[in-house]
């Protein structure tokens, strides 16, 4: 994990059936992302992930199935005029967050999916999206960051695909 100048978070890329991405819209209207969210102390990146996916997308352990965790930590820059909009006070020290991707398979059916189920909503709109849309549709700053994720899983959904069709 990297020094103190990035925040520890948690992301997961969710396929249905179909083999399609959960995208979803962040209700600040600065674009659209996949779940992600802090690691809180104490807290395994595993754990930090099944309660922010959870918190932000209404979905349980039992709705999805971990398929791989990245090996490596991502990080990305937030641009300095946005750091208040994505850092509490307490994280504004922050210039970026470094993450662990997961990889899941959606086992749910599509209403399941529930974006307010918590008081603090995230997002606003959900669609499922192609598996590379990611990298030229979704926040701009973080878009390396996602295809350094992408990339890295692509192995394990071609093969989970194959195996399971």
């Amino acid at each position: 994990m990297k020094d103190g100048l990035y925040r520890p978070n948690a992301g997961i890329i969710i396929f249905n059936k179909e083999g399609k991405l959960l995208w979803c819209k962040r209700k600040s209207g600065d674009g659209w992302q996949f779940p992600q969210g802090g690691i809180d102390d104490g807290e395994s990146p595993e754990e930090a992930i099944l309660r922010e996916t959870y918190e932000e997308v209404g979905l349980r352990e039992n709705h999805i199935k971990i398929i791989k965790e990245n090996d490596r930590w991502i990080d990305y820059d937030v641009p300095k005029h946005k750091i208040p909009k994505y850092f509490s006070l307490k994280n504004r020290k922050f210039r970026g967050q470094t993450q662990k991707w997961f990889l899941a398979e959606f086992i749910g059916e599509d209403n399941a999916i529930n974006l307010t189920l918590h008081d603090q909503i995230e997002f606003t709109e959900w669609t499922w999206s192609t598996y590379w849309y990611p990298i030229r549709g979704g926040v701009e700053f973080k878009r390396e960051a996602y295809r350094k994720a992408l990339s890295d899983l692509l192995p394990f959904y071609i093969k989970y695909k194959k195996l399971n069709p």
